[in-house]
C-alpha cells in the first residue's frame, strides 16, 4: 500500500522543516526549498554567503600550509597507502586523487562504490582514470538487495538514490579500518558549497554522527531496513544475509574513533572550483564530457556515471520545486562563470525536465510501472509548490 510521504511517512525528516513560504535567493537561483539551507536579512542564501567567504576572505595560502601539515602526519615513505580516496572516475574526485598523488607526493588508494547502472561514458571515464595510474578498489552490492532497498526508497523518502548514499560513505569507513589507512579524503563539502547546514563552513570535516544524518536524509540503512520488513511485501529476511548489508551501514562510532580515522574534505584546503576540476581532469585524467547535456540540465561534465542519477534530480524538483538546473546555475553564478539572469533563463528552460532517456530501465530496475511510478512522484507533490488543472501539474513559483 502507498501512504501519503508529505503527510503520513514516519522515515521522511526533512520536509517539515522547510518553510512553507517560497522565496528564491537575490544572488543566485536557490530557493529556499532546499533542505537545511538559510536565507539571511538579505535574502541571500548561505551557499552564496560561503561563497563570499571563500573568495573574498580566506587566506588559501594558510589553508594549503595547513594542508601540508595534514598530509605530512599520514604520508608514507614506503610507498604504501596512506589515504583513501573515494572516487568515481568522474571530474572532481579524479582531480582530487591526481593532486594528492602528483602535486603531495601522497600514495592513495582509489574506492569505489558502483554505480545502479553504468553508463556508457561513466564507464569510460573510470576506466580512463584508473589506466591514468591508480590503484582501485570497487564494490559491488548484492543486486537482488540493492533493487529492494531503492525502491523502498524511492517509495518513503521519494528518492531511489539512497542506498547508494549509504554505499558511497560507508564503505571507505569500512576499509579505513580494514586496511588501517587512517586518512580519508573527500571532495567538497557540500552543505556548505551548495547551501545546507552551516555548522561545518570553517571545518575541516563534520561531527561523524551529524554529517551521516544530513546526509542520509535522517535515516540510516538499518532503520529503512526494519521498516522494509514490517511494511513491505517485496522485503524479505530471505532475501539477504547480514552481511550483505555491511557496507550501507556506518561502522560503530567508537571504532572510528578508536583507530583515529579522519575524513577531511579537500575543498577547505582548496578553493572549489567545479568547472575548474573539470579541465584539470580532462587534461590529467583522461576525463571526457557527455556528447549532448544531461537531461534536466545545461552541463555535460557533472554526475555522467549513473542511467538512473537523473532521477534522483527529478525527485527532487518534485518534493522541492528545485533540481539539477538550479544546483549547476546557481553553483556558476557562485562562481563568477554565470550572471543571475543567465542562470534563471536556464532554470526556467532545463530544471524538472523529465528523464525520458532512461526512464524504461528506472522502471525495470525497480519492478514497478508507469501507472504506479506516477502515483508515487505525485504522493510527493506539496501543496505549497504544486496546483493542479486538469490532468497537468503546474508549479507555483518559478525564479524570475
Amino acid at each position: 500500500m502507498l501512504t501519503d510521504p508529505v503527510n503520513q511517512n514516519p522515515l521522511e525528516q526533512q520536509m517539515s522543516k522547510i518553510p512553507n513560504e517560497v522565496k528564491f535567493c537575490t544572488r543566485c537561483v536557490v530557493s529556499n526549498q532546499r533542505p537545511r539551507i538559510v536565507f539571511d536579512n538579505d535574502g541571500i542564501c548561505s551557499a552564496c554567503r560561503f561563497a563570499e567567504y571563500k573568495y573574498k576572505k580566506i587566506d588559501w595560502k594558510s589553508r594549503e600550509d595547513a594542508f601540508k601539515s595534514l598530509l605530512d602526519k599520514y604520508r608514507k615513505n614506503d610507498g604504501t597507502w596512506d589515504v583513501l580516496v573515494p572516487c568515481s572516475g568522474g571530474k572532481d574526485s579524479s582531480f582530487v586523487a591526481h593532486q594528492l598523488k602528483h602535486k603531495y607526493g601522497m600514495h592513495p588508494l582509489t574506492i569505489t562504490w558502483a554505480p545502479f547502472v553504468y553508463t556508457d561514458i561513466g564507464f569510460k571515464n573510470f576506466v580512463s582514470f584508473k589506466d591514468a595510474g591508480f590503484n582501485n578498489l570497487m564494490a559491488w552490492q548484492n543486486g537482488i538487495v540493492h533493487r529492494k532497498l531503492a525502491r523502498v526508497a524511492f517509495e518513503e523518502l521519494g528518492d531511489a538514490w539512497q542506498p547508494f548514499a549509504y554505499g558511497q560513505m560507508c564503505y571507505v569507513l569500512h576499509l579505513s579500518i580494514n586496511f588501517g589507512i587512517t586518512l580519508i579524503m573527500f571532495g567538497e563539502n557540500g552543505e556548505a558549497e551548495y547551501g545546507g547546514d552551516t555548522a561545518s563552513n570553517d571545518k575541516t570535516q563534520h561531527d561523524w554522527n551529524k554529517w551521516a544524518m544530513n546526509y542520509f536524509k535522517g535515516i540510516h540503512a538499518e532503520k529503512l531496513v526494519n521498516f522494509a520488513l514490517e511494511h513491505k511485501n517485496y522485503f524479505k529476511k530471505i532475501d539477504f544475509d547480514p552481511s550483505d548489508l555491511t557496507f550501507y551501514k556506518l561502522p560503530d562510532i567508537g571504532q572510528l574513533t578508536k583507530n583515529d580515522v579522519q575524513f577531511h574534505w579537500f575543498g577547505y584546503y582548496h578553493k572549489w572550483v567545479p568547472q575548474e576540476n573539470y579541465y584539470y581532469a580532462q587534461e590529467n585524467t583522461g576525463f571526457t564530457a557527455n556528447p549532448q547535456r544531461s537531461e534536466g540540465t545545461y552541463s555535460k561534465y557533472a554526475s555522467l556515471d549513473d542511467r538512473l542519477d537523473g532521477f534522483h534530480f527529478y525527485l527532487a524538483y518534485i518534493k522541492f520545486g528545485i533540481a539539477r538546473a538550479t544546483s549547476d546555475a546557481a553553483h556558476e553564478v557562485r562562481d563568477g562563470h554565470l550572471t543571475r539572469e543567465e542562470a534563471v533563463a536556464l532554470v526556467k528552460r532545463y530544471d524538472g525536465e523529465f528523464p525520458r532517456l532512461y526512464f524504461q530501465e528506472f522502471l525495470d530496475y525497480l519492478g514497478i510501472d508507469e501507472g504506479y511510478f506516477n502515483d508515487v512522484v505525485d504522493s510527493w507533490r506539496r501543496p505549497n509548490l504544486w496546483e493542479k488543472s486538469g490532468d497537468i501539474w503546474k508549479l507555483k513559483h518559478q525564479v524570475s
